[in-house]
């Protein structure tokens, strides 16, 4: 058993059928990207549940931000883990994949586009609401997380670098970086005590889990093309979970090479439906789903949505659980705990940059913009209002912009 972090009382363990209905909410309503599920499972699990704290969210973002994988749902499917064991982790896993999953598999079939100016202007909402959300993090998270000179001109940094250089080696050189400084000029905060926050995953489970993410990797390079199609379809979604850092919109360079070149998807309908992903809520990762859906290959349909949603995700869950012991009995030691701080103040920088590019410089460019994305963000920190409200606030909002 591990622990990760110290949290607030809560009320006992919870049930995996618990996390699964409280998922499946935010798998319909946390739309906006990756960023913004972050702050909606800040605002849901830290804030209103209390189910761990500030440091502790804060260390599993900064942990899913420097492993390859969708770091919003690698940090969903840990909070999950927390609180209902490996129950718990796949029904916050399915919950929150599936409803976009769904979704994108019926506009496969041609049912579930959005057209005309009422579906561009309810898309043009929501993500108006995306910035109102990342706003709301990077607000919270600042003042936990950067409270000191120091720290805040490490997250200052870290967005320096991002935004100067958007990819996902500079993520991880930002993030880096902030571990170093951190070591060396956060020294003086006190310790941060070891845990209430309990992770069951032991040693030995995280060695198989780590042990199972190498020899799939290497085995499925090596069998590719010798085999079958489904098996080829698996290893190129497989490939690309794995090897991706920074997840969301990172991934789709690697999709695009592993189906657009060998032409399992035409270009035309690889970017319809990158268009159609970014209208869901959940992850990006679930664009995986219309990949397998509508590619030239054995399976597709829905038996090839589903290899694509195992096939993306599976690396990450499997990187993540194998790291999650060792990664608790690092952070314990006062060395790391100020490189921690460093790390977390860095990740603070990146969600700040990422509040510039892309989600104000996509969304926001008139007056009423950010009118919209001004209430949103007022909603949520002065009202407390529910992600929901201002989810239908913001596209309602969107709607009304079109047609004055």
């Amino acid at each position: 058993m591990t622990t990760l972090g110290e949290a607030p009382p809560s009320p006992g363990k919870g049930t995996a059928g618990e996390v699964l209905l409280i998922y499946l909410k935010l798998g319909l309503t946390c739309f906006g990207g990756p960023i913004a599920h972050i702050g909606y499972f800040r605002e849901e699990f830290v804030v209103r549940r209390r189910w761990l704290d500030e440091q502790a969210f804060a260390d599993l973002v900064a942990l899913c931000q420097f492993l390859p994988g969708p770091a919003s749902s690698q940090t969903g499917f840990a909070i999950g883990l927390m609180r209902a064991g490996y129950l718990g982790g796949l029904a916050a896993w399915t919950a929150f994949t599936l409803p976009s999953a769904i979704a994108l598999v019926l506009f496969a079939d041609g049912v579930g586009s959005l057209g005309g100016v009422i579906g561009t202007s309810l898309l043009h909402g929501l993500q108006l609401v995306a910035v109102a959300i990342v706003a709301q993090a990077v607000w919270g998270m600042a003042r936990s997380l950067s409270p000191d000179r120091e720290r805040a001109s490490i997250s200052a940094v870290a967005a320096l670098i991002i935004l100067f250089s958007p990819s996902s080696l500079a993520q991880i050189t930002a993030i880096l970086l902030g571990g170093l400084t951190g070591l060396l000029l956060c020294r003086g905060a006190p310790p941060v005590a070891s845990g209430h926050v309990t992770m069951p995953v032991s040693r030995s489970a995280g060695i198989a889990a780590l042990a199972a993410f190498a020899v799939l990797l290497v085995g499925l390079l090596l069998v590719q093309g010798r085999l079958s199609t489904g098996l080829d379809l698996f290893a190129a979604f497989y490939r690309s979970g794995a090897l991706v850092f920074g997840g969301g919109h990172v991934v789709l360079p690697l999709l695009r090479e592993a189906f657009v070149a060998p032409g399992w998807v035409g270009d035309d309908a690889f970017l319809a439906g990158y268009g159609a992903a970014q209208a869901v809520p959940g992850p990006l990762f679930t664009f995986a789903a219309y990949l397998g859906a509508v590619a030239h290959a054995t399976p597709n349909g829905l038996t090839g949505a589903i290899v694509g949603l195992v096939g993306i995700f599976l690396p990450g869950i499997l990187v993540l659980i194998g790291t999650l012991p060792f990664w608790d009995a690092l952070r314990t030691r006062l060395g790391v705990q100020a490189a921690m701080r460093g790390i977390n103040a860095a990740v603070v920088g990146i969600l700040a940059a990422a509040l510039y590019d892309p989600v104000w410089t996509s969304s926001v460019k008139t007056s009423g913009d950010f009118a919209i994305a001004l209430i949103g963000f007022v909603l949520l920190v002065a009202w407390r209002a529910p992600p929901l409200v201002v989810v239908v606030t913001g596209a309602l909002g969107g709607v009304v912009l079109a047609l004055v």
